[in-house]
């Protein structure tokens, strides 16, 4: 258990903003998370996973906790599958190679999304047509009160659309320490069918992929439209695509018939927020250091300086702005603290 005091969180959240932490910790086994908890100090926490789905717009007067408890494990085998645990300070994408390397299908979709796997569950990560729900198993939590473990099953964590149980009836009451996913072994279902996967495999002359070309073209994908944190201070999709009504689909088909959708329900379609923003022609705006990057319009960007505020201040101009044009309300996808 490593603590300090005053600590500056600029390489400890992917937007690369620059506040302190009144004191940060460090906790790396789960005996050391029982431990600091057991010293209660009133529930003044501030939970850090990988520190990529977060905005931070203030100094955080509270105690940081860095879950960095590692590990990963297979659970067991069947026939056709593998259930495998990863502790909650795993990175995500390095867990998906993992899983890639010994041919375990099922997170390929998934890969290079920033963050850590203890956090992947509280915003239902998803890409491409993919979501963490759709191999996930339990994950087990530490309740902040009891200091017991409890373990969530899928339909405990009621999981939805960038949201999970964890986002809003049980937030700020458990941390999580650990996710078991269960994957296949064999007969792997290839999921190419969403964004530019089949235009990305058919350019690489690949008519068959495999779950690792899968994960290679989305790879190569992401590396594309999106900036690299480390490179350029980002949270990736700063901003939920919309879920609309058709028929208000229908009546904005009106002014703009080429608007992209994707049916989800009966009634109900998806709109990809990043082509509303650049429609509004916000794509590669910049205000000071805070910026829409300029190949990706869903993603705001951290040019070098900007504080968490002048970012949250981007963000709220978009949202006015999509509302004005399309009578549609952008969510953050990020936590805004």
């Amino acid at each position: 258990m490593n603590i300090s005091r005053n600590t500056s969180l600029k390489s400890y959240n992917t937007f690369g903003i620059d506040v302190n932490a009144k004191q940060f910790i460090s906790i790396n086994t789960i005996d050391e998370l029982r431990q600091v908890l057991k010293q209660n100090y009133s529930g003044d926490l501030f939970i850090l996973g990988g520190g990529s789905n977060m905005l931070l717009t203030k100094d955080i007067d509270a105690i940081v906790m860095h879950i960095n408890i590692l590990g990963k494990r297979v659970v067991r085998k069947t026939k056709n599958s593998v259930f495998v645990e990863a502790l909650a300070g795993e990175n995500w994408h390095q867990f998906v190679l993992w899983t890639l390397e010994n041919n375990w299908g099922g997170l390929e979709n998934l890969s290079l999304i920033p963050g850590n796997i203890g956090t992947a569950p509280i915003q239902n990560i998803g890409a491409y047509g993919v979501e963490l729900k759709d191999t996930f198993v339990s994950c087990d939590a530490i309740d902040l009160q009891t200091l017991e473990s409890i373990s969530f099953s899928a339909e405990e964590c009621e999981f939805g659309y960038r949201n999970s149980i964890f986002k809003n009836k049980v937030k700020g009451k458990y941390i999580i320490t650990g996710v078991t996913f269960k994957l296949k072994k064999k007969n792997h279902v290839i999921q190419t069918n969403y964004g530019a996967i089949d235009e990305s495999l058919r350019c690489s002359g690949i008519s068959d992929p495999t779950i690792q070309d899968v994960s290679k073209a989305v790879i190569k994908i992401r590396q594309q439209k999106l900036p690299d944190p480390r490179v350029l201070g980002n949270s990736g999709s700063f901003f939920k695509n919309p879920v609309i009504t058709k028929t208000e689909l229908e009546l904005i088909k009106l002014d703009y018939p080429e608007i992209p959708s994707y049916e989800i329900s009966r009634n109900e379609a998806k709109i990809p927020a990043g082509w509303l923003i650049d429609k509004a022609g916000l794509k590669g705006y910049r205000e000071g250091d805070a910026g829409v990057h300029k190949n990706q319009a869903l993603v705001l960007v951290n040019y070098g300086n900007a504080s968490g505020k002048e970012i949250l201040l981007l963000a709220k101009m978009v949202q006015e702005k999509i509302k004005k044009q399309f009578n549609i309300d952008l969510e953050p996808e990020v936590n805004i603290f």
